[in-house]
């Protein structure tokens, strides 16, 4: 897991095989996305894990959370189920100045 600040996190969502992962709750989903992001609630323990174990290990995964604590946990654990490529947003969706979106309907 590599830990970065919101401007390299926002150069790494250029490369094709960027893929954005909000593990917020549902709750905080419906205020606001970073626009692309898919939603695996890190607290639906069984739902973040087999939505993790559909996904190509060989990508870019870009996790936020609301601050950054989550989302390092997400990160974390995606690393032990053998993803290669995990990055942390420090500080998460709270501290984000780039793009934001309303969400789509779960």
């Amino acid at each position: 897991m590599t830990d970065l600040d919101q401007g390299q996190w926002a150069a790494g969502l250029t490369t094709n095989d960027a893929v954005i992962i909000d593990v917020r709750t549902p709750e905080e989903w419906e205020e606001g996305i970073i626009p692309g992001a898919k939603l695996l609630n890190i607290f639906d323990a069984h739902a973040f894990m087999a939505g993790i174990s559909e996904m190509d290990k060989t990508r870019g995964y870009y996790v936020y959370c609301r601050s950054g604590g989550r989302s390092g946990q997400a990160c974390q654990i995606m690393e032990t189920q053998g993803f290669k490529n995990v990055f942390n947003l420090n500080g998460g969706f709270s501290e984000w100045q780039g793009a934001k979106t309303d969400a789509p309907t779960l």
